[in-house]
C-alpha cells in the first residue's frame, strides 16, 4: 500500500472525502432499463434476466415454495447451525433497536408516538461475484422484527445457500432476478413481481443507479456503493489490521482500504502484512493497488479528524475511549478482537452501511428503516388554553387568522364548556 504523510496525506483525505458518485455514468443505460420494465413489465424483466442472470428460457421468475423448502433440506448441518447462530444475534440486536410506542402528559397536553411497520419491502441480495447469503439475513430479519407483513427477495443466479436462508426465515416470495431490472420490478410492480413500499440492500453500480432513479416513486434505504474500510490505530496488531483491510478489499475491485496512524514503523509493518495476506487474491490486490493507502498523521487528534472527514462505512479504533472522537462512521469496531468481518456476518449489527460519505448523515440499515413513527396528540380544554396565546401570536405573524380562530372558538364559546 502507498504510505503518505504531511501535505500529500492531507490532500488524499480531501480527495477521498469528496469522492464522486461512481454510478452516475451508468444512469443513461439504467434509465432505459427502468423505463422498459415500467412499460413492458414481465416481458422486459425476463429479457434482461435471461441475458444477465442466467435465467433459463421459460423458467418462472418466482422461486417455488417447494424449491425453497428443498434448499433447507439439502443444506449441510454446519450451514444450518451457522445461519441460525448469525440470525439469532441479528434478531436480538434488532429487538433492542426497535422503537417503542409512548405517551406523555403535561399540563393538559398528551403527546406521543405510534410505531407502525411498512406494509411491504423488497430485499435485494447480490448474487454476481459473491452470493451474499448474509445480506438476506441483514435485510429480512430487521423487517420481520419491525412487523413487515410482505417481504420479497430479489437475487440473480440464486444459490442454494441463499434459498436455505430464506427457508429458515420463512420468506416465501423469492425472485430469481437481479440488476437494475429487479429494482424497477420491485419499485413499479409487474404481473409476477409485486410492487413494494421500500427497497433495501446493496448492489453493484447498476443496482445503485436504479435505486437512485426510482427513489421518488418507491422508498429506498440509501445508496450503498463499493466497500470502505478505515482503521485508526497506534497500538493494534499489524497482522490484524492488515487482515481487516484485505478482507474488505476483496469485496470489490473499487473497494477503499485506508489505514491511519501516527507511527511510521506501524505503517511499514501493516503495509508488509497487507502484501503477504493479499497475495493470490486478485480482487483484493486490485482494490489495494488502485485505492489502498496508509496515512501518517501528526497526532491522534488529526487521525480522527481525517477519519471523520472520510466518513467511512467501516471504522476500526483501538479502545472504547476512542469512540468519543468518532462523529462519522457507518459501523465502529473496537480493539484487536473485533474484526470487521464479524460485523459482516454474525455479531448482530447490520452490515448494510452507508458509503461515499453517507455516514455523515445516517447510520446503517436498522429496524427504524422498516417502521413509520406517527405522532399523536390529545389536548384538554385547559391544556389548549395554556398554549392559545402562543398559537394566536404565531398565526398572526404568519398571516393565518383561521388557525388562531380554530383555537379561540374552542376556548371562549360557552356552548362547548363540556368539550374535552
Amino acid at each position: 500500500m502507498r504510505i503518505l504523510s504531511g501535505k500529500a496525506a492531507a490532500a488524499t483525505v480531501r480527495k477521498i472525502a469528496v469522492r464522486a458518485s461512481r454510478f452516475a455514468s451508468f444512469e443513461p443505460a439504467v434509465r432505459r432499463i427502468v423505463a422498459d420494465v415500467r412499460h413492458r413489465g414481465d416481458d422486459a424483466v425476463r429479457k434482461f434476466a435471461e441475458r444477465w442472470d442466467d435465467l433459463p428460457r421459460g423458467a418462472s421468475l418466482k422461486v417455488s415454495e417447494g424449491e425453497i423448502d428443498a434448499a433447507w433440506k439439502v443444506a449441510s448441518l454446519d450451514l444450518k447451525c451457522s445461519l441460525q447462530a448469525a440470525a439469532g444475534n441479528i434478531r436480538r440486536f434488532c429487538e433492542m433497536q426497535k422503537p417503542r410506542q409512548w405517551t406523555r402528559t403535561r399540563q393538559g397536553i398528551s403527546a406521543g408516538q405510534l410505531v407502525r411497520p411498512l406494509h411491504s419491502v423488497g430485499c435485494y441480495v447480490p448474487g454476481g461475484r459473491h452470493p451474499l447469503v448474509s445480506t438476506l439475513l441483514m435485510t429480512a430479519i430487521p423487517a420481520q422484527v419491525a412487523g413487515v407483513e410482505n417481504i420479497s427477495v430479489a437475487s440473480p443466479k440464486l444459490q442454494t445457500d441463499v434459498l436455505a436462508a430464506a427457508a429458515m426465515l420463512g420468506v416465501r416470495e423469492v425472485y430469481r432476478v437481479g440488476g437494475a431490472h429487479a429494482i424497477a420490478a420491485l419499485a413499479y410492480g409487474t404481473k409476477s413481481i409485486p410492487r413494494v413500499d421500500k427497497i433495501v440492500g446493496p448492489g453493484n453500480l447498476y443496482v445503485t443507479a436504479a435505486k437512485k432513479l426510482v427513489a421518488f416513486d418507491c422508498s429506498i434505504d440509501f445508496l450503498a456503493g463499493p466497500t470502505e474500510a478505515v482503521v485508526v490505530s497506534d497500538s493494534g496488531t499489524p497482522e490484524f489490521i492488515a487482515g481487516d483491510l484485505v478482507a474488505q478489499a476483496e469485496h470489490d475491485p473499487e473497494a477503499l482500504p485506508v489505514f491511519i496512524t501516527t507511527r511510521s514503523d506501524m505503517a511499514s509493518r501493516v503495509s508488509r502484512c497487507v502484501d503477504d495476506i493479499a497475495r493470490g487474491n486478485a480482487v483484493a490486490c486490485h482494490s489495494i493497488r488502485r485505492n489502498g493507502v496508509i496515512l501518517i498523521s501528526d497526532s491522534r487528534k488529526q487521525s480522527f479528524e481525517w477519519a471523520n472527514e472520510i466518513a467511512s462505512e467501516h471504522l476500526t479504533i483501538d479502545r472504547p475511549a476512542d469512540a468519543m472522537f468518532v462523529r462519522n462512521a457507518g459501523s465502529v469496531f473496537i480493539g484487536d478482537f473485533s474484526p470487521q468481518a464479524a460485523g459482516d456476518y454474525a455479531s448482530g449489527p447490520n452490515h448494510i452501511l452507508p458509503t461515499g460519505g453517507g455516514a455523515r448523515f445516517r447510520g446503517g440499515l436498522s429496524v427504524l428503516d422498516f417502521v413509520r413513527i406517527i405522532s399523536v396528540q390529545k389536548l384538554s380544554r385547559p391544556g389548549l388554553r395554556k398554549i392559545m396565546p402562543a398559537v394566536e401570536l404565531l398565526a398572526a405573524a404568519e398571516g393565518l387568522p383561521a388557525h388562531a380562530q380554530s383555537i379561540r372558538t374552542r376556548c371562549t364559546d360557552t356552548k362547548f364548556d363540556r368539550a374535552r
